[in-house]
């Protein structure tokens, strides 16, 4: 059964973190609505690709420009049934606003499926989420998970956690990892005939 999945990104969220599972989701016949905090559907949110070539930590360069399918302020949890958090820096500023801690401690509260990646834990701590809890993230931001009460999985950087409804991986090279496990949790069912 088709279910309805809020993507919650803003300006410089990692490219491929954004688009892969935006599609991909959609791909297997879900709905995705891809939200940022005042803007609205069809406006565009700059995005950034994470790549690792060899120095202490990732660099950055220009990725695409996201459009938006739905407005930020209409999205209510109760509508979904479940949350996709992106990372890139976007999650830094993002867990600042308000009502995206009140979104995610929603989802929280009521056991929806929720997937997380890279930076992305940075707005699961900021909403008090992850305690108790085991995710993965981008190590850089394990100190900010441990701090909120989560024990950090160790994970290869290709590699996905599940905890309950908790699906996190470290960086976008886990997206078939991630992807998976995430529709496993949803309950949806590919065929392969």
């Amino acid at each position: 059964m088709a279910k309805k999945i809020l993507m919650l990104v803003g300006d410089f969220a990692e490219d491929y973190e954004v688009m892969v599972p935006f599609q991909t989701l959609q791909a297997v016949g879900h709905a995705v609505d891809a939200v940022c905090p005042d803007k609205t559907a069809g406006e565009q949110v700059a995005t950034a690709v994470h790549d690792f070539e060899g120095h202490q930590t990732y660099s950055e360069k220009p990725g695409h420009n996201f459009t938006l399918n739905a407005d930020f302020e209409a999205a209510r949890a109760e509508d979904y049934d479940a949350l996709v958090i992106p990372g890139g820096r976007a999650p830094e500023y993002l867990r600042l606003n308000p009502k995206v801690i009140e979104l995610v401690r929603a989802f929280a509260e009521q056991g929806k499926p929720i997937a997380a990646i890279c930076h992305g834990v940075q707005v699961l701590a900021a909403a008090d989420v992850v305690r108790e809890r085991e995710v993965s993230c981008y190590p850089a931001c394990a100190p900010d998970l441990e701090a909120a009460g989560g024990t950090y999985a160790d994970i290869p950087i290709d590699k996905a956690h599940v905890d309950g409804n908790l699906v996190t991986a470290p960086a976008w090279p886990a997206h078939p990892d991630w992807m998976a496990k995430f529709l496993d949790v949803l309950g949806t069912k590919i065929s392969h005939a």
